[in-house]
């Protein structure tokens, strides 16, 4: 592979390129100058799973090692801190929002983590969402079906699949925040919804640019902070009216026992009005959850589908084993208990987002000096963690690029357990991790109960690119056949 300088790098980073740039083996890397035990190591050109990069005026220490990352990790505080989206911070800050579990740092982070974590990190606590994704489940069915044939192609294909799937995410994620149904998945969505999705897809790229931007440019070059300014204004205005239909509901309902509420499959944001958090804090939270809820969702279910398309040996023994435990075209409604004692289900969703991490890489910024390696990393340093990476390791995993799940069910030696983060690791691990779970697992169940899923004919392999998030570099086009 071709070694390519990092200025080189860095402008194919931002604009898009393949992960694969992460890979070891593909960049030109500048040691970090940091102090090592005996001595200081000066910037040297090498490879290897230690090195500096700089963008501007930051400077970054990349780890792609699991073992180097597992270190870093266990050596967090209690407040661990990452490099914020800091141009989402500002916007907060100019149009006097409050921050949510996304964008809050300190000690306001530790609070609404604390608070949040045993409405969402528990599986009991999103297990009681299964009847609500259900029924969002099933109108996935059927829109999947309705939008079968349009345009040119055979008459079971359906176009853009990843579009779709962002439709579902946002109304699954709306349905357990809000106790609402959107209208995603009908056949003629709301424009104020469209306008919402629009605006998640889009604050993404305006946040690329953006970040690398100093606020102090943003008057000489404005569209791209306007663009995340309207991007950020447009979905707070679409959460803002959904939260105050909720508020009225909550405050005419008499509280019952807090172990009583939550069994009640009550939507997140009654819990919320029930701690008395200000008006200002709940939105700026259920806005933000509201974005962190999609992409996880509908690029996974993209990327599961596309591999078990190209898979059919795969995807006829999960189709199997999906319907020996739930039964064939099954209506009832699935319990997340009977979905967790499928290991083949679960090992297909672990391999997806082991190929397809939708955060290809994390960050800290440790709060004291700490040893990773044979090194010293200074405090306040910006340290990456390289998941991407780690994730297509062949140390780790055999045949890295390939898609197996039996990997996950005692095929050879098990990796390093930090090898594959998907989801990230401690105090800051994804709050939405057991919901998100929950969600595939049943999107995928309903989906191949009902249809055999194909490649588009003739289609060219699809690879990874990053856009701030994992996604695909063209749109995902699949045939959903009826079994």
């Amino acid at each position: 592979m071709e070694t390519i300088s990092w200025d080189r790098g860095r402008w194919l980073y931002w604009r898009g390129v393949h992960p694969d740039t992460q890979q070891r083996s593909a960049l030109k890397r500048r040691l970090l100058a940091v102090q090592k035990s005996g001595g200081r190591v000066q910037g040297a050109a090498r490879f290897g799973p230690v090195w500096l990069a700089s963008f501007g005026t930051v400077r970054t220490v990349y780890l792609a090692a699991p073992t180097l990352i597992e270190q870093l990790l266990r050596q967090e505080g209690p407040r661990p801190e990452r490099c914020s989206f800091s141009s989402w911070a500002e916007h907060r800050r100019c149009s006097q929002r409050a921050c949510g579990l996304l964008t809050a740092e300190g000690e306001e982070w530790q609070r609404l983590r604390s608070l949040l974590a045993p409405l969402l990190l528990r599986p009991q606590a999103a297990a009681r969402y299964a009847g609500t994704l259900d029924d969002v489940v099933r109108d996935l069915v059927r829109r999947l079906r309705r939008q079968r044939g349009r345009g040119a192609g055979p008459p079971a294909l359906v176009r853009d699949v990843a579009g779709e799937f962002y439709k579902f995410g946002l109304e699954g994620i709306a349905a357990v925040l809000l106790g609402s149904r959107l209208g995603c998945l009908e056949a003629e969505v709301p424009p104020d919804t469209e306008a919402f999705i629009r605006a998640v897809g889009s604050v993404f790229v305006s946040t690329l640019l953006t970040m690398a931007m100093p606020n102090w440019l943003h008057r000489l070059v404005p569209g791209p902070w306007g663009r995340l300014c309207r991007d950020w204004d447009q979905m707070f205005a679409f959460a803002q009216q959904h939260v105050e239909r909720r508020e009225a509901e909550v405050a005419g309902r008499s509280p019952g026992k807090p172990e009583e509420d939550m069994g009640s499959g009550a939507h997140l944001t009654y819990f919320l009005f029930r701690e008395e958090l200000s008006a200002s804090s709940i939105l700026g939270n259920v806005t933000e959850l509201l974005l962190a809820g999609v992409d996880t969702v509908s690029n996974t279910l993209s990327w599961a589908l596309y591999e078990l398309s190209r898979h059919p040996e795969v995807q006829t023994a999960l189709h199997s084993e999906i319907t020996a435990a739930l039964g064939p075209g099954s209506n009832g409604h699935h319990s997340a208990t009977a979905l967790s004692r499928l290991p083949l289900l679960k090992a297909v969703v672990k391999e997806v987002l082991r190929l397809y991490p939708v955060v290809p890489g994390n960050s800290r910024v440790p709060d004291r000096d700490i040893h990773v390696g044979d090194y010293i990393i200074p405090k306040n340093t910006l340290v990456t963690l390289c998941h991407y990476a780690t994730s297509r390791d062949p140390a780790q995993f055999p045949e890295p690029n390939s898609f197996r799940p039996a990997r996950w069910l005692g095929e050879g030696p098990a990796p390093h357990a930090f090898a594959s983060l998907p989801f990230g690791f401690g105090k800051r691990s994804c709050m939405g991790r057991r919901l998100a779970e929950l969600e595939l697992q049943m999107a995928l169940a309903q989906i191949l109960i009902h249809f055999e899923v194909q490649p588009e004919p003739g289609a060219t392999p699809i690879r990874p690119m990053t856009r701030t998030v994992l996604v695909p570099e063209r749109s995902i086009n699949l045939q959903f056949v009826d079994r």
